[in-house]
């Protein structure tokens, strides 16, 4: 490469040509990895080379090969800049080779002979800054605009009644100490400089905890524009606590709400606002929440009074979220209702079964509690009673009346066979009764004697043949006693078992499914 060469890194040769003083220079690009005119260069460096030639009418530079680790020299008055950017404003004419001397030879001169004229001195910005008042102290509020921009929404939980969300917090207001005008270039500043300023005290009010990011470094963003204005943007994550109304649960729809207040200072000092270009909430529309959709969004400002403080303006940002129904049906509702159909199983089996079905329905009841109890171990302790509490509640009843039915079948089965045996005996009683009668009568006119009659009837408590008269009489009397009292257990007839299980077969999935149309009607639509 000859003498009076200067080597550009980044994009932005042609600027770099248009810096050089004196004549107008020949500027070429030499893309690195593919053919050119020139010989190629060492790869010492990424992305686009470009080479200016220049003729200088003054004392030119002294020519330096890459080997040789010297560094061509600039007169001061014409020392171009490299790139647009403030992090690449290097001068044209440092010369970078590959490896660790290049970047010391980078370090060296950035740190010794960098002169940027158009930078601002910001060591006398901030002397005498006063970072304890806030600007324009005595005189009209601070206009604080804020944006938000959501990273995720990590978890939701009924429970604790909470959401988990990382946020990116943009801040912007004017600080006219910090104006300058040297240039008209915004400066990104070192996160670190923000310990030197003064910033608003911006608080999320229904936050339960909440950190700052510092990995790699800490996640601040500051920027400086000539006027004082101030963008300070950070990155939050915050447990904030999130009123829910779970009467509906889980078809239920909930505002979740992050407020954001200033600690200490009124509205008489600061005044907040949302952003002109926080129309949507950037990150919201990719989030995929595991059993929410949010449905909508929307911003309000407020003054809260303090009658001890005094009003301080409020933002709110409320994200409306409506519960996904699918997981819920498949791990509840679906469960309960196979054990509800489970149950009706013992319709169909024999009354003569009895462990059979006297398993199958307490197996179902006590499965359904277990259901209940899971169910609801994730759900907070309220007095409130929710759609899936009333729903498991409908799904136990009826899993239990199963259980009462063939407990009501199987009771009347036996008390049918009890009554049978009872009037079988009545009635062989009653034959007895009538054939020792008829002996007696036989025997009288016979003419046996008292003592053979009386040896006859030693069963019998007459001991006479009017004795047996008054038995038959007596016996005729208490039945016809028991006449009314069968007829009001008439009114009670035992149902035969069969019938009973017959008539279950139709009525409980007409009652279950009535119920569930009403159920869906109030809690769904």
């Amino acid at each position: 490469m000859a003498a009076g060469d200067a080597v550009c890194v980044g994009g932005h040769g042609t600027g770099c040509a248009d810096r050089l003083s004196g004549s107008r220079s020949h500027v070429r690009r030499v893309g690195v990895g593919r053919p050119a005119a020139a010989p190629r260069e060492p790869r010492g460096v990424s992305g686009l080379v470009t080479v200016a030639k220049t003729a200088q009418s003054g004392a030119p530079g002294h020519a330096a090969t890459p080997d040789s680790g010297e560094r061509k020299e600039w007169p001061q008055s014409s020392r171009p800049l490299c790139t647009h950017t403030l992090a690449h404003r290097l001068p044209c004419g440092l010369w970078m080779g590959s490896g660790p001397r290049a970047m010391n030879d980078i370090g060296d001169y950035v740190g010794s002979n960098l002169e940027i004229s158009w930078l601002p001195n910001l060591d006398g910005l901030i002397e005498g800054y006063a970072r304890n008042f806030r600007p324009g102290i005595g005189g009209p509020p601070v206009n604080v605009a804020l944006a938000i921009e959501v990273a995720s929404i990590d978890h939701i939980s009924e429970a604790n009644m909470e959401y988990t969300m990382t946020v990116f917090l943009h801040q912007s207001w004017r600080d006219s100490r910090l104006s300058y005008n040297h240039t008209n270039e915004t400066l990104g500043l070192d996160s670190r400089f923000v310990d030197k300023l003064w910033l608003p005290d911006t608080f999320i009010v229904n936050a339960k905890s909440a950190w700052f990011h510092d990995v790699t470094v800490e996640n601040k963003l500051i920027r400086l524009q000539p006027d004082g204005v101030i963008l300070y943007s950070i990155r939050i994550t915050s447990t904030v606590a999130c009123d829910m109304d779970l009467a509906k649960y889980p078809m239920d729809e909930q505002d979740c709400m992050l407020h954001l207040e200033s600690y200490g200072y009124s509205s008489e000092d600061i005044v907040y606002y949302w952003s002109e270009n926080q129309g949507q909430i950037h990150g919201l529309d990719r989030l995929q929440l595991a059993q929410f959709t949010i449905t909508s969004y929307r911003f309000t400002t407020e003054l809260m009074n303090f009658k001890s403080a005094g009003q301080f303006p409020r933002l709110s940002l409320h994200v409306h979220l409506r519960r996904n129904r699918g997981v819920y049906i498949i791990q509840s509702y679906m469960p309960s209702i196979l054990l509800v159909a489970m149950s009706w199983v013992s319709f169909w089996i024999s009354q003569a079964a009895v462990p059979a079905r006297v398993s199958l329905g307490i197996t179902t009841v006590l499965t359904m509690t277990t259901l209940m109890v899971s169910a609801r171990s994730s759900l907070p302790r309220a007095s409130a009673i929710k759609a899936l509490d009333v729903y498991f509640w409908i799904c136990y009843v009826f899993v239990f009346a199963a259980l009462v039915e063939y407990a009501f079948a199987h009771f009347n089965a036996d008390y049918r066979k009890k009554q049978k045996a009872k009037v079988k005996v009545k009635e062989q009683r009653v034959e007895m009764d009538v054939k020792n009668a008829i002996v007696l009568f036989s025997l009288s006119a016979a003419g046996v004697t008292q003592e053979l009659a009386a040896s006859r009837r030693q069963c019998r408590a007459p001991g006479n043949l009017m004795g047996s008269y008054r038995s038959v009489e007596v016996e005729t009397e208490e039945t016809k006693k028991q006449g009314p009292q069968g007829g009001l257990r008439a009114l009670f007839k035992p149902i035969d078992a069969d019938t009973i299980d017959i008539y279950a077969r139709a009525v409980f999935p007409a009652a279950f499914a009535a119920v569930n149309v009403i159920y869906w009607a109030a809690y769904a639509m």
